[in-house]
């Protein structure tokens, strides 16, 4: 999935499906169903919720926590190509960052010779050099770290550096100059869960964003539509609460509809607003 840019593939996607939806795909070995009996459970499982939920995704969003083992790695590679064969661009979410040949080894997983992912998430921590072999893959995304969902984003993130403004604002500034350099394309990951602060990254830079905090961390659903596209083009995520949602379903075919509904329903929330 590489012929175009990916915020063009990403705008072609969001266009096809009516929708902005990003389903994290974080199959929590405690929490998958007791009826999953498969070599690779994780596949198994995520197989089942592409095919509930494909026609209401944007974009998939597995987080690498849930894969850091062999069989899990298996598994990651199967959901990427699965997805792929869906024509949904998936969105690892990694939050890289490091130096030197590190760097340049995390950045193969956006490689076809790697999981040939879409797109990843990235650390501004380590400065520009970390982020190079990321921003250099022509074709791909790069979701930088800049004011995030959690509570406690909030101690470096939110620390005054200058002229009155928090780090977080100049995180988003400078990724705006590394998006007009680079041969990937660069967006934000920028929670719901502080929309004040959603809405001032916005009024900074004009890149896509990526919205966590919808869902379970209970986000501003709202905010997250107006100040998290980019002339259309973003991201909301939500992950348990769509593919845990059929927890406690009757049977199998329930279990799985009721992620696909899930999804379904978040999709029209959204586009309440959109």
């Amino acid at each position: 999935m590489t012929a175009s840019s990916f915020v063009d593939r990403l705008a072609d996607r969001i266009e096809a499906t009516d929708s902005v939806v990003s389903v994290g795909l974080d199959p929590d070995p405690d929490r998958l169903p007791d009826f999953l009996d498969a070599e690779l459970p994780r596949w198994a499982f995520n197989r089942r919720v592409v095919d509930a939920t494909h026609e209401h995704a944007a974009c998939y969003k597995p987080n690498a926590a849930f894969y850091e083992d062999p069989d899990g790695w298996r598994a990651l590679a199967e959901t990427v190509a699965y997805a792929h064969g869906k024509g949904v661009p998936v969105l690892l979410d990694a939050k890289r960052g490091d130096i030197g040949n590190t760097a340049r080894r995390y950045a193969r997983v956006l490689d076809e010779d790697g999981l040939g992912v879409d797109a990843i998430t990235v650390s501004p921590y380590l400065g520009r050099d970390s982020l190079e072999p990321f921003l250099s893959r022509r074709g791909r995304g790069i979701f930088v770290l800049c004011r995030t969902s959690n509570a406690g984003g909030a101690d470096f993130q939110a620390l005054e550096v200058g002229n009155g403004k928090p780090l977080y604002e100049y995180v988003a500034q400078r990724c705006a100059e590394w998006d007009a350099e680079a041969a990937a394309d660069v967006g934000l990951v920028v929670g719901a869960t502080a929309p004040e602060e959603l809405e001032s990254v916005r009024e900074l830079v004009d890149l896509p964003f990526l919205v966590p905090g919808v869902g379970a961390q209970g986000g501003d659903a709202e905010a997250a539509i107006e100040f998290g596209l980019a002339d259309g083009v973003g991201l909301v995520n939500s992950s348990r609460g769509i593919i845990f949602a059929g927890e406690g379903a009757a049977d199998e075919g329930d279990y799985f509809r009721a992620a696909g509904e899930a999804a379904k329903r978040l999709k029209r929330r959204l586009n309440e607003y959109r």
